[in-house]
């Protein structure tokens, strides 16, 4: 490696160990000839020297300015991915403002679910799609009614066959849930009885139905439909409502590439290092929708800042911005006076090492030729042994 690194180094030019790695894949692969590996490393040296970054350049602005710009020309709509189903799935500014407020739940959460090969067929992912929808009470019976005369709500299934299932689930719910505490179940021929042990009054068996109602039977909690579709050689399936952890333990799933668009629960199951991708790959996906091309490196920046803490954080006054250690540039964000008054109570001192607090009070930025001072010592000039002074 070492003697690939100083071979590959010519014009002060030093290549990074994975290109070099890279470089002798790809020579091996195409089986390139010794004067073609030449060209192939002189060719990636120029661009590797003309996408670095000079020492000392205000990167973080410039990123802040590529970001920023293309994105006053995005719209303010939604779309249907899945047409004629009606779903929408937030796009465009507002879903680049949620990404980078890193907002606790999307308005569209979505998890897009890939299939291990040996299930990749469509009456599998149609099968698991209708397995996943959650479905309630509500979603599986005919008819609820308030019987009054026995002082019971009736449930009257759609399918007879999931009497059973209702029953057992409404059993479990009874012994734990708030306010379904302590009912009487009964099945009957074609229909559930629920009854309160103690005899109440309609407003109260009315507030008793509607919890029924809203009780989970089937699929998986917070999915609230799901749609099938192709991709490539893959079917794919699209769920409105996100609970990855419980999807993730569906054996047909490919948990290596199934993924979804809230950032919060993605680090929770897979890691910050997910949420960290996650914010570069559906970042670049909003602005490449609308036709806007943003360096990668930017956006890479972006969430390299967002996660460094271990946790994902906003850009804004709650997050990064309201993060940084000096007061000034705090203050000149958001909410002045509060991050004035705190400072001057906590007797907090401002170091000016950033570029913001710098330009408020007229000193030199510490960038580019700001980022250091010149230092000249200057010896005395005798005069020569001839006797005359030295120019």
């Amino acid at each position: 490696m070492a003697k690939n690194m100083k071979d590959n180094d010519t014009n002060g030019t030093e290549l990074p160990n994975y290109l070099i790695e890279e470089i002798e894949d790809v020579v091996k692969e195409k089986k390139l000839t010794k004067d073609e590996k030449d060209k192939l490393i002189e060719e990636i040296k120029k661009r590797f020297m003309k996408i670095r970054f000079e020492p000392g350049e205000a990167i973080g602005i410039i990123s802040a300015q590529s970001i920023s710009e293309p994105a006053t020309q995005m719209t303010m709509r939604t779309y249907h991915f899945a047409g004629s189903a009606g779903i929408k799935v937030t796009y465009g500014l507002p879903r680049l403002i949620e990404i980078f407020d890193a907002k606790r739940k999307p308005d569209t959460p979505v998890v897009t679910i890939y299939l291990k090969k040996q299930y990749n067929n469509l009456e599998t992912a149609k099968k698991i799609a209708d397995s996943i929808r959650e479905k309630n009470v509500e979603d599986l019976s005919r008819s609820i009614t308030l019987n009054l005369n026995e002082n019971s709500i009736e449930i009257e299934p759609i399918d007879l066959r999931k009497l059973g299932t209702i029953e057992k689930v409404l059993k479990d719910v009874s012994k734990t849930k708030s306010g379904l505490k302590g009912l009487k179940i009964k099945k009957k021929t074609k229909e559930i009885s629920v009854a309160p042990k103690e005899e109440v009054d309609v407003k109260e068996l009315q507030k008793i139905r509607e919890k029924i109602l809203q009780t989970q039977v089937e699929g998986i909690k917070s999915v609230s439909n799901a749609l099938v579709r192709r991709s490539g050689d893959d079917w794919v399936i699209n769920t409105i409502g996100s609970n990855l952890e419980e999807v993730l333990k569906i054996k047909e799933v490919d948990e290596a590439r199934t993924f979804t668009n809230d950032l919060h629960e993605t680090k929770k199951v897979l890691g910050v290092e997910a949420a960290r991708n996650l914010i570069i790959e559906e970042s670049l996906q909003t602005l490449q929708q609308q036709g806007l091309d943003v360096d990668i490196r930017h956006i890479m920046l972006v969430s390299d800042i967002m996660t460094m803490a271990g946790d994902v954080r906003s850009i804004g006054r709650y997050g990064v911005a309201g993060a940084k250690s000096s007061i000034l540039a705090r203050a000149a964000f958001e909410e002045t006076i509060k991050h004035l008054v705190r400072a001057s109570i906590r007797g907090e001192v401002d170091k000016f090492n950033g570029i913001f607090e710098n330009v408020m009070i007229g000193q030199v930025i510490p960038s580019g030729t700001g980022m250091f001072d010149l230092i000249a010592k200057f010896e005395d000039v005798g005069e020569s042994a001839s006797g005359e002074k030295a120019d």
